[in-house]
């Protein structure tokens, strides 16, 4: 039972960092940047900045929100192997699917 407390813990400040950043994103006026070290594009060079950072910071939610259905998921399965699977493809995945969608993004919104 403790573990689940600990895991949940882990998990729920991770999640409450990915919603952080999401909203940031969601009420920033200037353009936001996706990954660690890249610039955000210059205003300029964005045909909509709005719909650029609602789009970027809706992705940061919703992997905050699919890190914690991934831990309810593997919180309660009792199997030593189980567990991994929900954590795999609740937070790994998302990764994977956001910069398939950043990339896109870059396409859509790009002068």
């Amino acid at each position: 039972m403790a573990g689940i407390i600990i895991s949940g813990v882990v998990f729920g400040f991770v999640a409450l960092i990915m919603f952080g950043i999401g909203i940031s994103q969601l009420k920033s006026k200037d353009p936001v940047g996706f990954y660690t070290g890249e610039k955000p594009p210059e205003k300029e060079r964005l045909s909509d900045v709005n719909a650029w950072n609602k789009k970027h910071g809706m992705m940061w939610v919703i992997y905050g929100g699919c890190i914690i259905c991934s831990w309810v998921c593997s919180a309660f399965t009792r199997n030593s192997l189980h567990p991994v699977i929900p954590l795999i493809v609740g937070v790994v995945t998302p990764i994977f699917i956001m910069a398939i969608c950043h990339h896109k993004l870059v396409k859509k919104y790009y002068k």
